[in-house]
């Protein structure tokens, strides 16, 4: 007869699952640690977590490692490429290398040294709006909770706001003209339920279909908050027919509004300033009827003292 577990060995036996299943989940790309967000030592504008600052190229005091995010080496007997027997490193000391994906500090440890370039999370982090990669902006980087592309930290917002809206003018499929019951976030299209699937492909079951076009897993339309309509947003764009960095361009329906705006910011300010240019004016006739009231006070004064006399 097998012995009965105590107390103490089920919550062991419990915690050391839930540790293994800490270990092994994965993590999300803010959380990493090439990802994390760093204020300038220097200059004090938040960024990204880089060698070197985006905006005055400062160097940092306390790096943070790009694969395990130590800022200290307390290893007396590891596998540091640079030994350091009975001595903590930190700052320079610690670091190893420099990634060329995600522009941040590796330390000297063998193992984050020969692992980080291959498994970077910021390998092909290319911003699907911007076309900015790592190096050409100095915010974080981000993926779409739908479409699962990479997002630069000043599109996310803009482009999660307009991601679930289809490409064509209706919910039908692609291939005949029925509703479309499952929907690709990747491409903008529909599919029916005969349509979805390939022949001489085998599904697996209770798990999405991936969309016959760009192999990404599907949704069901109903599941979703899809839409047909599609909105601009005024948000200053780069002219790609010009190639100064400085060249940026407005879409017609912003530059419209703007305009709109500013003609009636002039109305009000030409209205503020017949307001005030009218209310000067009623001053001034208020002055110059009191003073010829005074006069015609004391004309009357000396009228009357005469002829007393």
């Amino acid at each position: 007869m097998p012995k009965k577990k105590t107390g103490q060995r089920k919550k062991a036996e419990k915690q050391k699952l839930r540790q293994k299943e800490i270990r092994n989940r994965e993590s999300q790309l803010p959380e990493q640690p090439c990802n994390l967000p760093m204020d300038c030592e220097k200059c004090g504008r938040k960024q990204k977590s880089r060698a070197f600052c985006y905006f005055c190229q400062s160097v940092q005091r306390l790096p943070i490692c790009a694969h395990c995010g130590k800022q200290k080496c307390m290893l007396k007997t590891g596998d540091c490429v640079v030994k350091h027997p009975g001595v903590y490193t930190t700052g320079l000391q610690m670091v190893g290398a420099i990634c060329d994906h995600c522009e941040a500090w590796i330390c000297h440890g063998r193992k984050c040294l020969q692992a980080h370039a291959c498994t970077c999370p910021l390998m092909d982090a290319v911003c699907i709006e911007c076309e900015r990669g790592v190096w050409d902006h100095g915010g974080r980087m981000y993926k779409c909770c739908f479409c699962d592309n990479f997002l630069c930290e000043d599109d996310q917002f803009e482009h999660q706001a307009s991601c679930q809206v289809l490409e064509s003018e209706s919910y039908k499929c692609q291939s005949c003209n029925r509703l479309g019951q499952y929907s690709c976030l990747r491409c903008k299209t529909c599919y029916c339920e005969d349509h979805i699937r390939r022949k001489g492909f085998k599904y697996d079951k209770n798990k999405p279909i991936p969309c016959p076009k760009c192999n990404y897993d599907t949704s069901q339309t109903k599941d979703l908050s899809m839409s047909v309509r599609s909105h601009k947003y005024g948000r200053k764009r780069q002219d790609d027919m010009d190639d100064d960095d400085d060249d940026y361009v407005y879409d017609a329906e912003y530059t419209a509004y703007r305009a709109a705006a500013d003609r009636y910011n002039e109305t009000d300010s030409d209205d503020d300033d017949d307001y005030e240019e009218g209310s000067d004016s009623d001053e001034d006739d208020d002055d110059e009827s009191e003073e010829e009231e005074e006069e015609e006070d004391d004309k009357a004064g000396t009228s009357s003292g005469k002829g007393g006399k």
